[in-house]
Protein backbone atom coordinates (compact mmCIF):
# COMPACT_ATOMS: atom_id res chain seq x y z
CA UNK A 1 0.00 0.00 0.00
CA UNK A 2 1.32 3.09 -1.12
CA UNK A 3 1.79 6.45 0.94
CA UNK A 4 -1.82 7.74 -0.84
CA UNK A 5 -3.39 4.69 -0.13
CA UNK A 6 -2.64 4.38 3.19
CA UNK A 7 -3.87 8.03 3.84
CA UNK A 8 -7.27 7.65 2.55
CA UNK A 9 -7.77 4.67 4.64
CA UNK A 10 -6.76 6.25 7.76
CA UNK A 11 -9.38 9.11 6.58
CA UNK A 12 -12.04 6.38 5.88
CA UNK A 13 -11.91 3.56 8.24
CA UNK A 14 -12.35 5.75 11.29
CA UNK A 15 -15.91 6.68 9.86
CA UNK A 16 -17.13 3.57 10.30
CA UNK A 17 -19.29 1.55 12.91
CA UNK A 18 -19.21 -2.11 11.77
CA UNK A 19 -20.86 -4.87 12.32
CA UNK A 20 -20.77 -8.62 12.05
CA UNK A 21 -22.55 -12.45 12.26
CA UNK A 22 -21.09 -14.69 14.91
CA UNK A 23 -19.76 -15.39 18.88
CA UNK A 24 -16.18 -14.78 17.90
CA UNK A 25 -14.77 -12.18 15.52
CA UNK A 26 -14.50 -13.46 11.98
CA UNK A 27 -11.12 -13.31 10.88
CA UNK A 28 -12.15 -10.68 8.19
CA UNK A 29 -13.15 -8.42 11.31
CA UNK A 30 -9.55 -8.62 12.55
CA UNK A 31 -8.35 -7.78 9.12
CA UNK A 32 -10.17 -4.69 9.04
CA UNK A 33 -9.33 -3.79 13.07
CA UNK A 34 -5.68 -4.33 11.91
CA UNK A 35 -5.56 -2.77 8.54
CA UNK A 36 -8.10 -0.37 8.30
CA UNK A 37 -8.72 0.97 12.03
CA UNK A 38 -12.22 1.39 12.14
CA UNK A 39 -14.50 3.34 14.89
CA UNK A 40 -15.94 0.25 16.31
CA UNK A 41 -18.24 -2.61 16.14
CA UNK A 42 -22.23 -2.50 17.02
CA UNK A 43 -22.86 -5.72 18.89
CA UNK A 44 -26.65 -7.41 17.89
CA UNK A 45 -28.36 -9.62 19.80
CA UNK A 46 -29.65 -12.35 16.75
CA UNK A 47 -26.06 -12.12 15.49
CA UNK A 48 -23.41 -11.57 18.54
CA UNK A 49 -24.82 -12.62 22.00
CA UNK A 50 -25.12 -16.07 23.50
CA UNK A 51 -24.64 -15.13 27.69
CA UNK A 52 -22.41 -12.63 29.67
CA UNK A 53 -19.25 -14.63 29.54
CA UNK A 54 -19.27 -15.10 25.70
CA UNK A 55 -19.72 -10.93 24.82
CA UNK A 56 -17.04 -9.92 27.44
CA UNK A 57 -14.79 -12.24 25.98
CA UNK A 58 -15.65 -11.40 22.59
CA UNK A 59 -15.60 -7.70 23.32
CA UNK A 60 -11.63 -8.55 24.95
CA UNK A 61 -10.70 -9.87 21.59
CA UNK A 62 -11.31 -6.90 19.83
CA UNK A 63 -9.97 -4.48 21.94
CA UNK A 64 -6.85 -6.57 22.26
CA UNK A 65 -6.68 -6.59 18.51
CA UNK A 66 -7.24 -2.58 18.72
CA UNK A 67 -4.53 -2.61 21.24
CA UNK A 68 -2.27 -4.34 18.85
CA UNK A 69 -2.67 -1.81 16.50
CA UNK A 70 -2.28 0.74 18.15
CA UNK A 71 -6.24 2.45 18.10
CA UNK A 72 -8.21 2.29 20.59
CA UNK A 73 -10.28 2.02 22.36
CA UNK A 74 -12.90 0.49 20.01
CA UNK A 75 -16.37 2.11 20.30
CA UNK A 76 -18.44 -1.30 21.00
CA UNK A 77 -22.01 -0.20 20.84
CA UNK A 78 -25.68 -1.57 21.63
CA UNK A 79 -29.34 -0.78 21.78
CA UNK A 80 -30.17 -1.53 25.40
CA UNK A 81 -32.59 1.38 25.87
CA UNK A 82 -34.63 -1.64 28.29
CA UNK A 83 -38.21 -2.33 27.70
CA UNK A 84 -38.89 -3.08 24.37
CA UNK A 85 -35.43 -3.69 23.08
CA UNK A 86 -32.56 -5.32 25.13
CA UNK A 87 -29.74 -6.12 22.50
CA UNK A 88 -27.45 -7.39 25.25
CA UNK A 89 -29.40 -10.71 26.39
CA UNK A 90 -30.84 -12.19 29.28
CA UNK A 91 -28.17 -12.08 32.31
CA UNK A 92 -28.61 -7.94 32.47
CA UNK A 93 -30.97 -6.92 33.73
CA UNK A 94 -34.43 -5.97 32.35
CA UNK A 95 -35.42 -2.64 33.21
CA UNK A 96 -39.33 -2.09 32.05
CA UNK A 97 -37.93 0.96 29.60
CA UNK A 98 -38.57 4.68 29.15
CA UNK A 99 -42.34 5.08 29.10
CA UNK A 100 -42.02 3.22 32.13
CA UNK A 101 -39.88 5.59 33.60
CA UNK A 102 -41.91 8.54 32.66
CA UNK A 103 -44.89 7.24 34.32
CA UNK A 104 -42.93 7.67 37.47
CA UNK A 105 -41.93 11.11 36.59
CA UNK A 106 -39.08 10.80 38.51
CA UNK A 107 -35.23 11.66 36.99
CA UNK A 108 -33.21 10.25 40.25
CA UNK A 109 -34.83 7.14 39.33
CA UNK A 110 -33.94 7.36 35.50
CA UNK A 111 -30.44 8.44 36.78
CA UNK A 112 -30.38 5.34 38.91
CA UNK A 113 -31.60 3.27 35.63
CA UNK A 114 -28.63 4.76 33.49
CA UNK A 115 -26.25 4.31 35.87
CA UNK A 116 -27.16 0.10 36.32
CA UNK A 117 -27.49 -0.36 32.55
CA UNK A 118 -24.01 1.52 32.48
CA UNK A 119 -22.61 -0.44 35.27
CA UNK A 120 -23.86 -3.75 32.85
CA UNK A 121 -22.51 -2.93 29.89
CA UNK A 122 -19.21 -1.91 31.25
CA UNK A 123 -18.98 -5.18 32.87
CA UNK A 124 -19.33 -6.74 29.25
CA UNK A 125 -17.15 -4.46 27.86
CA UNK A 126 -19.89 -2.18 25.66
CA UNK A 127 -18.87 1.48 26.03
CA UNK A 128 -21.27 2.91 23.91
CA UNK A 129 -25.27 2.70 24.49
CA UNK A 130 -27.29 3.90 21.38
CA UNK A 131 -29.78 5.22 24.38
CA UNK A 132 -31.80 7.55 25.64
CA UNK A 133 -34.47 7.63 22.92
CA UNK A 134 -35.13 11.58 23.05
CA UNK A 135 -38.28 11.58 20.49
CA UNK A 136 -41.41 13.03 22.13
CA UNK A 137 -44.03 10.93 21.06
CA UNK A 138 -47.05 13.13 19.96
CA UNK A 139 -48.50 11.02 17.66
CA UNK A 140 -49.73 7.69 18.77
CA UNK A 141 -49.71 5.69 15.78
CA UNK A 142 -46.43 6.15 15.65
CA UNK A 143 -45.16 2.56 14.20
CA UNK A 144 -41.63 2.88 15.48
CA UNK A 145 -41.01 5.17 18.89
CA UNK A 146 -43.94 4.37 21.23
CA UNK A 147 -42.88 2.89 24.36
CA UNK A 148 -39.12 3.85 23.70
CA UNK A 149 -40.10 7.62 24.68
CA UNK A 150 -40.53 8.88 28.14
CA UNK A 151 -43.69 10.42 26.94
CA UNK A 152 -45.23 12.95 24.77
CA UNK A 153 -44.42 16.11 27.01
CA UNK A 154 -41.11 17.50 26.08
CA UNK A 155 -40.11 19.19 29.72
CA UNK A 156 -40.97 15.51 31.14
CA UNK A 157 -39.06 13.98 27.66
CA UNK A 158 -36.16 16.13 28.49
CA UNK A 159 -35.99 15.77 32.23
CA UNK A 160 -35.48 12.34 31.99
CA UNK A 161 -33.04 12.40 29.23
CA UNK A 162 -30.42 14.49 30.66
CA UNK A 163 -31.10 12.56 34.15
CA UNK A 164 -30.67 8.79 32.10
CA UNK A 165 -26.96 10.22 30.25
CA UNK A 166 -26.00 11.36 33.66
CA UNK A 167 -26.43 8.12 35.20
CA UNK A 168 -25.45 6.08 31.76
CA UNK A 169 -22.01 8.55 31.37
CA UNK A 170 -21.35 8.34 35.48
CA UNK A 171 -20.96 4.58 34.95
CA UNK A 172 -18.21 4.95 32.20
CA UNK A 173 -20.28 4.05 29.03
CA UNK A 174 -21.00 6.99 26.34
CA UNK A 175 -24.65 8.07 25.58
CA UNK A 176 -26.03 8.38 22.30
CA UNK A 177 -28.86 10.48 22.21
CA UNK A 178 -31.51 9.72 19.53
CA UNK A 179 -32.76 10.49 17.11
CA UNK A 180 -32.31 13.95 16.09
CA UNK A 181 -33.82 16.17 15.50
CA UNK A 182 -37.09 13.81 16.14
CA UNK A 183 -39.22 10.52 15.15
CA UNK A 184 -41.94 11.13 17.64
CA UNK A 185 -44.55 12.75 15.34
CA UNK A 186 -43.71 10.32 12.28
CA UNK A 187 -46.73 7.81 10.61
CA UNK A 188 -43.97 5.65 9.44
CA UNK A 189 -41.27 3.34 10.15
CA UNK A 190 -37.63 4.58 8.51
CA UNK A 191 -37.03 0.99 8.19
CA UNK A 192 -39.49 0.66 5.76
CA UNK A 193 -40.19 4.57 4.07
CA UNK A 194 -39.09 7.74 4.75
CA UNK A 195 -41.29 9.44 7.19
CA UNK A 196 -42.05 12.99 7.20
CA UNK A 197 -42.47 15.80 9.44
CA UNK A 198 -44.83 19.07 8.22
CA UNK A 199 -43.20 21.01 11.44
CA UNK A 200 -42.30 24.49 10.66
CA UNK A 201 -39.45 25.73 13.09
CA UNK A 202 -41.22 27.28 15.91
CA UNK A 203 -42.84 23.64 16.50
CA UNK A 204 -39.95 21.92 16.27
CA UNK A 205 -38.12 24.62 18.31
CA UNK A 206 -40.85 24.08 21.19
CA UNK A 207 -41.10 20.12 20.79
CA UNK A 208 -38.64 17.96 19.61
CA UNK A 209 -35.71 19.91 20.25
CA UNK A 210 -36.05 20.57 23.96
CA UNK A 211 -34.66 17.14 24.96
CA UNK A 212 -31.82 17.33 22.56
CA UNK A 213 -31.17 20.21 24.08
CA UNK A 214 -31.54 18.67 27.27
CA UNK A 215 -28.85 16.06 25.81
CA UNK A 216 -26.44 18.57 24.77
CA UNK A 217 -26.62 20.16 28.36
CA UNK A 218 -25.73 16.64 30.08
CA UNK A 219 -23.16 16.20 27.90
CA UNK A 220 -23.95 13.35 25.66
CA UNK A 221 -20.81 12.04 23.75
CA UNK A 222 -23.09 10.92 20.56
CA UNK A 223 -25.72 11.99 18.61
CA UNK A 224 -27.72 9.77 16.12
CA UNK A 225 -29.65 11.11 13.19
CA UNK A 226 -32.88 10.43 12.53
CA UNK A 227 -33.90 9.48 8.80
CA UNK A 228 -36.81 11.84 8.76
CA UNK A 229 -37.62 14.15 6.14
CA UNK A 230 -38.35 17.25 7.41
CA UNK A 231 -39.69 19.91 4.53
CA UNK A 232 -39.59 23.15 6.39
CA UNK A 233 -35.99 22.60 7.17
CA UNK A 234 -34.51 21.63 3.36
CA UNK A 235 -37.43 22.63 1.23
CA UNK A 236 -37.90 18.99 0.09
CA UNK A 237 -40.29 16.08 0.95
CA UNK A 238 -36.91 13.06 -0.33
CA UNK A 239 -34.64 14.16 1.52
CA UNK A 240 -33.77 12.52 5.05
CA UNK A 241 -32.63 14.64 7.56
CA UNK A 242 -29.09 12.36 7.87
CA UNK A 243 -28.14 14.03 4.53
CA UNK A 244 -29.19 17.42 5.04
CA UNK A 245 -26.35 19.98 6.11
CA UNK A 246 -28.79 22.32 7.56
CA UNK A 247 -29.89 20.33 10.06
CA UNK A 248 -26.55 18.70 11.00
CA UNK A 249 -24.46 21.04 10.88
CA UNK A 250 -26.92 24.70 10.63
CA UNK A 251 -29.16 23.13 13.36
CA UNK A 252 -27.02 20.82 15.45
CA UNK A 253 -23.82 22.38 15.56
CA UNK A 254 -24.72 25.43 15.13
CA UNK A 255 -27.80 26.54 16.76
CA UNK A 256 -28.03 23.30 19.36
CA UNK A 257 -24.07 23.50 19.96
CA UNK A 258 -23.31 19.99 19.97
CA UNK A 259 -19.98 19.42 19.77
CA UNK A 260 -19.73 15.36 20.23
CA UNK A 261 -19.55 12.65 17.19
CA UNK A 262 -22.95 12.41 15.01
CA UNK A 263 -23.61 8.80 14.01
CA UNK A 264 -26.28 8.17 11.34
CA UNK A 265 -29.06 5.84 11.82
CA UNK A 266 -28.85 2.70 10.72
CA UNK A 267 -27.68 2.75 6.87
CA UNK A 268 -29.80 -0.53 5.80
CA UNK A 269 -33.26 1.05 6.53
CA UNK A 270 -35.24 1.86 3.38
CA UNK A 271 -35.24 5.72 3.98
CA UNK A 272 -31.79 5.81 3.01
CA UNK A 273 -31.14 4.56 -0.48
CA UNK A 274 -30.34 0.99 -0.80
CA UNK A 275 -28.32 -1.07 -3.51
CA UNK A 276 -26.17 0.14 -5.90
CA UNK A 277 -27.01 4.26 -5.29
CA UNK A 278 -26.50 3.28 -1.41
CA UNK A 279 -22.77 5.18 -1.50
CA UNK A 280 -24.23 8.61 -2.78
CA UNK A 281 -26.23 8.40 0.18
CA UNK A 282 -23.48 7.33 2.38
CA UNK A 283 -21.04 10.08 1.04
CA UNK A 284 -23.78 12.65 1.33
CA UNK A 285 -23.95 12.25 4.85
CA UNK A 286 -20.63 12.78 4.86
CA UNK A 287 -20.88 15.85 3.36
CA UNK A 288 -23.59 16.65 5.63
CA UNK A 289 -21.35 16.36 8.73
CA UNK A 290 -21.81 12.86 9.92
CA UNK A 291 -18.78 11.75 11.85
CA UNK A 292 -19.57 7.47 12.10
CA UNK A 293 -22.09 5.72 9.49
CA UNK A 294 -23.36 2.66 11.34
CA UNK A 295 -23.77 -0.38 9.19
CA UNK A 296 -25.43 -3.72 8.70
CA UNK A 297 -23.26 -6.78 9.15
CA UNK A 298 -23.18 -7.93 5.73
CA UNK A 299 -19.31 -8.11 4.99
CA UNK A 300 -19.74 -7.65 1.02
CA UNK A 301 -21.90 -4.18 1.74
CA UNK A 302 -19.25 -3.31 3.88
CA UNK A 303 -16.49 -3.76 1.59
CA UNK A 304 -18.43 -2.17 -1.12
CA UNK A 305 -19.02 0.86 1.16
CA UNK A 306 -15.35 1.05 2.15
CA UNK A 307 -14.29 1.16 -1.59
CA UNK A 308 -16.78 3.36 -2.78
CA UNK A 309 -15.56 6.22 -0.12
CA UNK A 310 -12.13 5.30 -1.29
CA UNK A 311 -12.92 6.33 -4.59
CA UNK A 312 -14.77 9.45 -3.14
CA UNK A 313 -12.01 10.43 -0.86
CA UNK A 314 -9.67 10.61 -3.84
CA UNK A 315 -11.93 12.58 -5.33
CA UNK A 316 -12.22 15.25 -3.33
CA UNK A 317 -16.01 14.87 -2.43
CA UNK A 318 -15.14 14.39 1.34
CA UNK A 319 -12.77 17.50 2.74
CA UNK A 320 -9.93 16.85 4.66
CA UNK A 321 -10.96 19.29 6.91
CA UNK A 322 -14.44 17.45 7.63
CA UNK A 323 -12.25 14.24 8.38
CA UNK A 324 -9.86 15.84 10.44
CA UNK A 325 -12.73 16.91 12.96
CA UNK A 326 -14.36 13.68 13.14
CA UNK A 327 -10.79 12.78 13.96
CA UNK A 328 -10.21 14.90 16.78
CA UNK A 329 -14.06 14.31 17.87
CA UNK A 330 -13.44 10.70 17.68
CA UNK A 331 -10.15 10.88 19.97
CA UNK A 332 -11.54 12.94 22.52
CA UNK A 333 -14.08 10.15 22.80
CA UNK A 334 -11.53 7.53 22.87
CA UNK A 335 -9.45 8.94 25.29
CA UNK A 336 -12.61 9.43 27.48
CA UNK A 337 -13.69 5.79 27.23
CA UNK A 338 -9.71 4.95 28.12
CA UNK A 339 -10.00 6.23 31.53
CA UNK A 340 -12.95 4.32 32.47
CA UNK A 341 -12.58 1.12 34.66
CA UNK A 342 -14.45 -1.94 33.89
CA UNK A 343 -16.82 -3.45 36.63
CA UNK A 344 -16.46 -7.54 37.50
CA UNK A 345 -19.81 -9.65 35.69
CA UNK A 346 -21.37 -10.00 38.81
CA UNK A 347 -23.08 -6.74 38.60
CA UNK A 348 -25.24 -8.08 35.96
CA UNK A 349 -28.43 -8.55 37.20
CA UNK A 350 -27.23 -8.05 40.45
CA UNK A 351 -30.08 -7.63 43.79
CA UNK A 352 -29.66 -4.16 43.71
CA UNK A 353 -30.70 -3.88 40.08
CA UNK A 354 -33.48 -6.47 40.08
CA UNK A 355 -34.66 -4.51 42.85
CA UNK A 356 -34.45 -1.18 41.01
CA UNK A 357 -35.99 -2.79 37.91
CA UNK A 358 -38.87 -3.75 40.55
CA UNK A 359 -38.97 -0.46 41.68
CA UNK A 360 -39.44 1.35 38.39
CA UNK A 361 -42.57 -1.54 37.42
CA UNK A 362 -43.95 -0.74 40.41
CA UNK A 363 -44.16 3.12 40.58
CA UNK A 364 -45.07 2.75 36.93
CA UNK A 365 -48.23 1.06 37.14
CA UNK A 366 -50.90 3.27 36.44
CA UNK A 367 -54.63 2.95 37.03
CA UNK A 368 -56.16 4.45 34.35
CA UNK A 369 -59.98 3.97 35.18
CA UNK A 370 -61.86 1.42 37.49
CA UNK A 371 -65.00 2.57 37.17
CA UNK A 372 -66.53 -0.89 37.66
CA UNK A 373 -65.27 -0.99 40.93
CA UNK A 374 -63.36 -4.79 40.68
CA UNK A 375 -60.25 -3.43 42.23
CA UNK A 376 -58.73 -4.48 44.54
CA UNK A 377 -59.83 -7.90 44.04
CA UNK A 378 -61.20 -9.84 46.43
CA UNK A 379 -61.16 -13.93 44.95
CA UNK A 380 -62.34 -16.75 46.87
CA UNK A 381 -59.62 -19.91 46.17
CA UNK A 382 -62.75 -21.25 44.08
CA UNK A 383 -63.11 -18.55 41.53
CA UNK A 384 -61.44 -19.25 38.05
CA UNK A 385 -59.29 -16.31 36.11
CA UNK A 386 -58.87 -15.86 32.63
CA UNK A 387 -55.47 -14.03 31.85
CA UNK A 388 -55.39 -13.67 28.24
CA UNK A 389 -52.24 -11.65 26.03
CA UNK A 390 -50.49 -11.88 22.92
CA UNK A 391 -47.57 -14.22 22.22
CA UNK A 392 -44.77 -11.60 23.03
CA UNK A 393 -43.36 -10.69 19.12
CA UNK A 394 -40.58 -8.28 17.56
CA UNK A 395 -43.45 -5.35 16.78
CA UNK A 396 -40.55 -3.68 14.83
CA UNK A 397 -36.93 -4.26 13.37
CA UNK A 398 -36.01 -2.18 17.17
CA UNK A 399 -37.48 -5.07 19.34
CA UNK A 400 -36.68 -7.90 21.13
CA UNK A 401 -40.05 -8.72 22.92
CA UNK A 402 -40.06 -12.27 21.43
CA UNK A 403 -37.49 -13.58 23.33
CA UNK A 404 -39.73 -13.11 26.46
CA UNK A 405 -42.51 -15.89 27.83
CA UNK A 406 -45.67 -14.83 28.24
CA UNK A 407 -45.88 -14.19 31.83
CA UNK A 408 -49.27 -12.75 32.46
CA UNK A 409 -50.51 -15.96 33.99
CA UNK A 410 -48.07 -16.96 36.14
CA UNK A 411 -47.74 -13.13 37.81
CA UNK A 412 -51.17 -13.88 38.62
CA UNK A 413 -50.57 -17.25 39.77
CA UNK A 414 -48.87 -15.76 42.93
CA UNK A 415 -51.94 -14.46 43.92
CA UNK A 416 -54.50 -16.92 43.01
CA UNK A 417 -54.28 -20.47 42.34
CA UNK A 418 -57.06 -20.37 39.99
CA UNK A 419 -55.67 -19.50 36.66
CA UNK A 420 -55.69 -20.21 33.07
CA UNK A 421 -53.32 -18.93 30.16
CA UNK A 422 -54.48 -18.17 27.04
CA UNK A 423 -52.08 -16.84 24.49
CA UNK A 424 -53.67 -15.32 21.23
CA UNK A 425 -51.36 -14.31 18.18
CA UNK A 426 -50.42 -10.50 17.47
CA UNK A 427 -54.05 -10.46 15.23
CA UNK A 428 -56.31 -13.52 16.51
CA UNK A 429 -58.57 -14.41 13.60
CA UNK A 430 -61.84 -14.59 13.26
CA UNK A 431 -62.25 -18.18 14.34
CA UNK A 432 -59.46 -17.63 17.00
CA UNK A 433 -62.08 -14.48 18.53
CA UNK A 434 -65.15 -16.56 18.43
CA UNK A 435 -63.54 -19.90 19.91
CA UNK A 436 -62.11 -17.67 22.99
CA UNK A 437 -65.24 -16.25 23.43
CA UNK A 438 -67.20 -19.25 23.78
CA UNK A 439 -64.63 -20.62 27.18
CA UNK A 440 -65.17 -17.10 28.46
CA UNK A 441 -68.69 -18.44 30.21
CA UNK A 442 -67.00 -20.93 32.91
CA UNK A 443 -64.22 -17.46 34.39
CA UNK A 444 -65.19 -15.47 37.24
CA UNK A 445 -62.71 -13.02 35.83
CA UNK A 446 -61.07 -12.01 32.47
CA UNK A 447 -57.86 -10.27 32.43
CA UNK A 448 -56.74 -9.49 29.09
CA UNK A 449 -53.35 -7.74 27.14
CA UNK A 450 -53.20 -5.87 24.57
CA UNK A 451 -50.03 -5.23 23.20
CA UNK A 452 -49.93 -2.19 20.25
CA UNK A 453 -54.21 -2.79 19.74
CA UNK A 454 -54.69 0.78 18.41
CA UNK A 455 -52.10 -0.60 15.62
CA UNK A 456 -53.43 -4.48 15.70
CA UNK A 457 -56.69 -3.58 15.68
CA UNK A 458 -58.01 -7.60 15.68
CA UNK A 459 -56.71 -7.15 19.34
CA UNK A 460 -59.67 -4.86 20.03
CA UNK A 461 -61.87 -6.54 18.15
CA UNK A 462 -61.49 -9.85 20.64
CA UNK A 463 -62.06 -7.23 23.75
CA UNK A 464 -64.84 -5.60 22.50
CA UNK A 465 -66.02 -8.96 21.89
CA UNK A 466 -65.46 -10.39 25.39
CA UNK A 467 -66.21 -7.24 26.90
CA UNK A 468 -69.98 -7.74 25.39
CA UNK A 469 -70.37 -10.77 28.06
CA UNK A 470 -71.84 -11.02 31.23
CA UNK A 471 -68.10 -11.70 33.15
CA UNK A 472 -65.74 -9.23 35.10
CA UNK A 473 -62.91 -7.62 32.95
CA UNK A 474 -59.72 -5.70 33.45
CA UNK A 475 -58.21 -4.70 30.25
CA UNK A 476 -54.32 -4.24 30.34
CA UNK A 477 -52.27 -2.00 28.27
CA UNK A 478 -49.45 -3.89 28.07
CA UNK A 479 -47.17 -1.45 26.18
CA UNK A 480 -48.21 1.84 24.45
CA UNK A 481 -50.80 3.27 26.38
CA UNK A 482 -52.98 4.21 23.51
CA UNK A 483 -54.85 1.02 23.41
CA UNK A 484 -57.93 1.84 25.25
CA UNK A 485 -59.45 4.48 22.57
CA UNK A 486 -59.72 1.64 20.67
CA UNK A 487 -62.18 -0.80 23.17
CA UNK A 488 -63.79 2.57 25.30
CA UNK A 489 -65.82 0.51 26.83
CA UNK A 490 -63.70 -1.55 28.83
CA UNK A 491 -64.48 -0.03 32.79
CA UNK A 492 -61.55 -0.86 34.63
CA UNK A 493 -58.11 -0.33 32.88
CA UNK A 494 -54.45 -0.33 33.47
CA UNK A 495 -51.23 0.69 31.42
CA UNK A 496 -47.75 -1.42 32.23
CA UNK A 497 -45.72 -0.13 29.24
CA UNK A 498 -43.84 -3.21 29.74
CA UNK A 499 -44.10 -7.11 29.20
CA UNK A 500 -41.13 -7.65 31.13
CA UNK A 501 -41.38 -10.59 34.41
CA UNK A 502 -40.94 -7.25 36.76
CA UNK A 503 -43.77 -5.37 35.02
CA UNK A 504 -45.99 -8.13 35.02
CA UNK A 505 -45.49 -9.28 38.53
CA UNK A 506 -45.76 -5.48 39.83
CA UNK A 507 -49.28 -5.56 37.59
CA UNK A 508 -50.48 -8.79 40.11
CA UNK A 509 -49.48 -7.08 42.60
CA UNK A 510 -51.64 -4.02 41.98
CA UNK A 511 -54.40 -6.16 41.01
CA UNK A 512 -54.42 -7.41 44.37
CA UNK A 513 -53.85 -4.63 46.25
CA UNK A 514 -50.38 -5.70 47.80
CA UNK A 515 -49.00 -2.16 46.19
CA UNK A 516 -50.80 0.84 45.13
CA UNK A 517 -51.17 2.01 41.33
CA UNK A 518 -49.15 5.25 41.86
CA UNK A 519 -47.97 5.62 38.01
CA UNK A 520 -49.05 9.05 35.94
CA UNK A 521 -49.81 8.51 32.46
CA UNK A 522 -46.94 10.12 30.58
CA UNK A 523 -49.13 10.86 27.29
CA UNK A 524 -52.49 12.41 26.68
CA UNK A 525 -55.95 10.52 26.38
CA UNK A 526 -58.74 12.14 25.26
CA UNK A 527 -60.50 13.58 28.38
CA UNK A 528 -63.83 10.91 28.85
CA UNK A 529 -61.57 7.84 29.08
CA UNK A 530 -60.01 8.15 32.58
CA UNK A 531 -61.38 8.62 36.04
Amino acid sequence: MDAIQSQLVEAIGPRLMLAFEGLDPPSWVLSWIKERKPAGFTLFRPLNVRDSGQVRSLTNVLQKIAADAQIGPLLIAADQEGGQLVALGDQTTHFPGNMALGATRDPHLAYLVGQAQGKEMAALGVNVNYAPVCDVNTNPGNPNVGARAFGDDPGLVADLVRALINGLQSAGVAATAKHFPGNGDSASDPHYDLPLLAHDAQRLETVELLPFQAAVQAGTKLMMTAHVGLPALTGRTDLPATLSRDIMVGLLRERVGFEGLLITDALDMMAITQGAGQIVDIIAAIRAGVDLLLLSGDPQIQESIFAGLMIACSRGLVHDGALLASNARLFSLRRWLSAQSQPELDVLACAEHRLLAETVARRSLTLVRDRAGLLPLGLGTDTRIAAIMPRPADLTPADTSSYLQPGLASALRLYHPNVDEIIINQGPSPADIASIRDRMYQYDLIVIGTTSAHLQLEQAILVEQLLSMDVPMITVALRTPYDLPVYPASQTHICTYSIQPVSMNALAAGLFGAIPFSGTLPVTLPADLAD
